[in-house]
């Protein structure tokens, strides 16, 4: 057959007529679908917040929020982090898998050539259709010919498909970029907490310093006769406790620079700077406006539940279709012949083309199940969708409280450490005047020393407090609402 047979004017006209009918009788069979009873309980709801496709391009927005704090240690931590994790390596491996699913789901939409080259010896039956000479004899024979099919799309099953994967693989995406998120939030506050043990270990390390002061003005004045051996015991047993809170710290340190280690990859945390950036060389950041709920939108975790929606949505419309005719158009072209030689012989020449219907009529209802099941599936994603907006909303707002807290907390541990040191001084120069004794000192001394650790764990508070809003309000838009003090 000559290979433009199947495009030729006079082929199609004597075609078409029959692929019209096939098509009409395929449109009125689709009428037969049954679907009572299947219905979606679950609505929809949006909040006042982006859609999905209006913020898939604004993933990527300031996704170095870390840098805000000014600390060059950090920033290369988290640059450490984000290239070795196998966490977020796991993430981009399901992005990856998610496209080619998506992938697939495309070429199913398309046209399908293939190429069938088939080559046999065997024994013809002299009892079947092959006549002599051929039928009792052993022949070689030969098939070379291409096929050609194109499922007709009629009723959207395929886009369904595709339009599926699609959502599948964005909400993947939006998992990669929510595990990126996470990942830069982790690195952070585990940093921030070796900040507040180092700041903490130089509090102890004061504390001990000067308790050995006091130490040795308590051995001078019990030597001139001034004091009595109660007062050495007293100040004697400072020390202990103030290296037992040394050793504490340093347990928590070491505890700290194993999380930080893992979460760069690393199993050894000896390739870890020996000491954190100074809690005072930090940027604060504050609140510098009002929030506007559509930020939210920006949330990986909101991005990919509503991309989910989007998936069992076409899923639904995908499993509807199945209960449809699937018109399918065929076609075949080559040489074919009983003998090798003569493979290519005109005379060999085969063609067929023809359109194909197949529609399910008794399937002891499998397409129903299947539909019910994508249903639940859409209400369950739509319901997850409303949760994960709400959990952000409150995320947020909790976040935002105790930033504000924090900030008052911070005024008000500065007055009262700075009363307290003014208390401690004056104690100690009473007590050096012989105005008063030791557990003046002493007392005066604990309320220093409890109001630097309250300082430094709130100084460490407002750090986190920062990298967790940066985390609610999806890494990249926060920094848009906080600024440097």
């Amino acid at each position: 057959m000559n290979a433009n047979a199947l495009t030729s004017p006079r082929f199609f006209p004597r075609f078409a007529p029959r692929l019209l009918h096939l098509t009409l009788l395929a449109a009125g069979l689709s009428g037969c679908a049954d679907f009572s009873g299947i219905q979606q309980q679950s609505k929809l709801q949006e909040p006042v917040i982006s859609s999905a496709q209006d913020n898939a391009s604004s993933l990527q927005v300031r996704a170095d929020w870390w840098r805000d704090f000014g600390d060059e240690q950090l920033n290369q931590l988290e640059t450490r982090a984000l290239a070795n994790s196998p966490s977020l390596k796991l993430a981009q491996a399901r992005l990856a898998r998610s496209q080619a699913v998506m992938e697939v789901a495309k070429g199913a939409t398309l046209p399908q050539l293939g190429a069938q080259v088939d080559l046999s010896r065997q024994r013809f039956t002299a009892n079947g259709m092959v006549p002599p000479p051929f039928g009792g004899a052993v022949l070689n024979s030969g098939t070379a010919q291409l096929t050609a099919s194109w499922e007709l799309d009629f009723f959207g099953k395929y886009r369904a498909a595709l339009d599926a994967a699609l959502g599948t693989a964005k909400a993947a995406e939006a998992d990669a970029q929510a595990a990126h998120v996470l990942l830069a939030t982790q690195v952070a506050r585990t940093y921030f907490q070796w900040v507040r043990l180092d700041a903490q270990t130089a509090v102890a390390e004061r504390a001990l310093a000067q308790r050995q002061q006091a130490l040795q003005l308590v051995q001078g004045r019990v030597e001139a006769g001034l004091d009595t051996r109660l007062e050495l015991r007293l100040s004697e047993a400072g020390l202990p406790e103030a290296r037992l809170q040394l050793e504490t710290l340093a347990e928590q340190t070491a505890l700290t620079r194993h999380a930080l280690a893992a979460l760069l990859g690393d199993t050894d945390s000896s390739a870890l700077p020996a000491a954190p950036t100074g809690l005072s060389q930090i940027r604060q950041l504050a609140l510098s406006g009002t929030i506007p709920a559509d930020v939210l939108g920006t949330r990986p975790d909101i991005v990919a539940a509503r991309w989910r929606v989007e998936a069992a949505g076409n899923d639904v419309r995908n499993a509807k279709t199945q209960f449809y005719p699937n018109i399918n158009l065929v076609g075949f072209a080559g040489f074919s012949s009983i003998g090798l030689p003569s493979l290519l012989n005109g005379g060999s020449q085969q063609w067929g083309v023809g359109p194909a219907l197949r529609l399910p009529i008794f399937d002891a209802g499998r397409l129903r199940a299947n539909l019910r099941g994508k249903t639940a599936e859409l209400d369950a994603a739509i319901e997850s969708y409303h949760a994960t907006v709400i959990d952000a909303a409150r995320d947020v707002a909790d976040q935002v409280t105790s930033t504000q807290a924090v900030s008052r907390q911070q005024t008000e541990q500065g007055a009262a450490q700075a009363a307290a040191e003014a208390a401690y001084a004056i104690a100690l120069q009473r007590y050096e005047a012989g105005l008063a004794n030791y557990l003046t000192v002493l007392n005066a001394e604990t309320g220093v020393l409890n109001q630097r650790r309250v300082g430094v764990d709130l100084a460490a508070r407002a750090l986190e407090t920062r990298v967790r809003l940066m985390h609610a309000l999806g890494g990249g838009e926060a920094s848009r609402f906080v600024a440097a003090r």
